[in-house]
């Protein structure tokens, strides 16, 4: 769900203006997974950029404020949802904590960083989902621990079904600040992309696994 609709498209254009996010239809990039992809996100780029991250943290803030006023510890992704993460803490004057894709090796062998005790209620920040297999990993290591996981928060998100439906499963609200249709909207009024692009890019949400074949 989208946190709010004007802010999207505001924070979509941001992201097509500073190359966090490129589209490429014609051209495609290939992901770690093997999937080809019209589209390459890298919400770090967003760090660069005082205005829009203020912006990012401002609509995370006001919506933790509306909707999960009294939660009690922010939680961020290891590690682009870090950053983003502390910005939220520090304006809401709340704990901070993070986990690790997986615990550390050495020593207290560490997954989450900061603190989260049992019973303590908290929302994930997280850059983007995609499959939301690694936000999955972060909420299950949460709930192993005790932890009440309120939601999760992405900055983007390509919305694709099968993450959806993850998150569902896990009776844990997903929202974002943006997202894929959003983007694609904005980039064709904007003219990062042309008419002609939009079957390519409709195809490969539909069917990211096996595009464009």
């Amino acid at each position: 769900m989208i946190i709010d609709e004007t802010y999207s498209r505001e924070l979509a254009k941001s992201l097509l203006d500073i190359n966090a996010v490129v589209l490429r239809p014609k051209n495609p990039f290939t992901w770690s997974s093997g999937w080809n992809s019209p589209i390459y996100c890298d919400n770090r780029l967003t760090l660069r950029y005082p205005e829009i991250r203020k912006g990012i943290a401002q609509g995370f803030v006001a919506f933790i404020e509306e909707k999960f006023p009294d939660v009690e510890v922010i939680t961020g992704t290891a590690t682009a949802g870090i950053p983003h993460a502390a910005w939220i803490a520090q304006n809401l004057d709340k704990p901070l904590a993070y986990v690790r894709a997986k615990a550390k090796a050495y020593g207290l062998g560490n997954q989450i960083e900061g603190g989260v005790d049992k019973g303590q209620s908290t929302v994930v920040i997280e850059d983007l989902v995609s499959t939301g297999g690694s936000a999955i990993s972060v909420i299950e290591a949460l709930q192993f621990i005790g932890a009440d996981v309120r939601a999760l928060l992405s900055i983007f998100t390509y919305g694709f079904d099968k993450s959806i439906k993850k998150f569902e499963e896990k009776e844990v609200p997903f929202y974002s600040l943006t997202d894929y249709s959003t983007l694609i909207d904005v980039a064709l009024e904007t003219g990062y992309i042309k008419n002609e692009d939009l079957k390519l890019l409709n195809a490969w949400r539909r069917s990211p696994d096996t595009w464009p074949n």
